[in-house]
């Protein structure tokens, strides 16, 4: 086969992976070749010498909650061109060519058509190290989700079954307790997280869940522009004019989880850090919503927090002046 000859999708789920493999535009006349393979090593390992042969220009899964981490990573330790795409992207784009019915098989077709059409840029996967780092954060919201749904149970039960709750309610934050001393260790036995995490919470309202979150699942951070990282984490204003119509500007789509904790943080800033906390009041002062204002001041958050990363500048009260030269 030669190179960049096809484009191949593959649909994950627990126990298999669906692959289409199309051909390119020019090669329009053969047909999609599908096959499968079982979610485990055996099959995974089947997959990667099939796709190897076949070396095609871009392999596209969804991402899936982590099902799709095994084949992602021994496909780009292969060496093969492997992209994990926001699954929303890929369904849009099925909708938008009428493929409107939803099996395995389609859902891989038309991950491999979206590769074709699109050609999403390669980025390098996560290494075991972030990964790991990236685990142990989920879990921390998952454990942190139910500590909060158990106290809510709290408050409308009494006798045994108040108490078997409250034991609950405590051995779930020992566990947190747990998770945030595995993440610690983690951070301080890295020399280049320590210095970032040093760096991200030396801003004023950036505290060690914002930072673990920033350094876990947003490693793009200080090595794209102030446009690329406002898009990429969904804090970007879009525009929804159309014709004589000017509707107002709303942020969507991006990394939910980071957005989540720059939402805090910049709670915590807009009262703590004197450069947020002016502009926040300045916005506010012009008649903008709070809403919007702080929303902008979160974008301003994140501009300055990916200058700093680039520039390796601890917060000081002249660091927004790196804003232009570093992001």
């Amino acid at each position: 086969m030669k190179q960049e000859s096809h484009f191949v999708g593959i649909d994950v789920s627990k126990a298999q992976l669906d692959v289409a493999v199309c051909p390119t535009a020019e090669r329009a006349e053969e047909r999609t070749e599908r096959w499968k393979v079982s979610n485990d090593d055996t099959g995974i390992d089947r997959l990667v010498n099939r796709l190897r042969e076949l070396q095609p220009a871009r392999i596209v899964l969804e991402a899936t909650g982590g099902m799709e981490v095994p084949a992602s990573i021994a496909l780009a330790i292969a060496g093969l061109p492997v992209v994990v795409v926001n699954p929303r992207q890929a369904r849009d784009y099925g909708k938008a060519m009428g493929k409107l019915a939803k099996t395995d098989a389609i859902d891989a077709e038309v991950l491999a058509q979206f590769g074709r059409a699109v050609r999403p840029p390669l980025r390098p996967l996560p290494d075991a190290a972030t990964r790991e780092l990236s685990a142990l954060l989920t879990r921390r919201r998952q454990v942190t989700e139910m500590v909060t749904a158990e106290s809510n149970r709290l408050r409308t039960v009494s006798g045994h079954v108040r108490a078997d709750i409250q034991a609950h309610v405590d051995w779930l934050k020992s566990c947190l307790e747990r998770l945030d001393k595995e993440l610690a260790d983690a951070l301080r036995s890295s020399p280049v997280w320590r210095e970032k995490d040093n760096l991200l919470q030396s801003v004023p309202g950036v505290g060690k869940v914002t930072s673990f979150t920033l350094l876990a699942e947003l490693p793009e951070l200080g090595k794209l522009d102030r446009k690329q990282i406002a898009a990429l984490v969904g804090v970007a204003p879009f525009n929804r004019d159309s014709g004589k119509f000017r509707g107002t500007r709303t942020i969507w789509g991006g990394r939910a989880s980071v957005r989540a904790a720059l939402y805090m943080a910049t709670l915590v800033a807009t009262r703590w850090n004197p450069t947020l906390r002016a502009f926040y009041q300045r916005l506010c002062n012009r008649g903008k919503p709070k809403k919007v204002a702080l929303t902008a001041c979160m974008h301003k958050l994140l501009t300055i927090l990916n200058a700093m990363l680039k520039c390796h500048t601890p917060w000081n009260h002249r660091t927004v002046q790196l804003i232009g030269p570093c992001s």
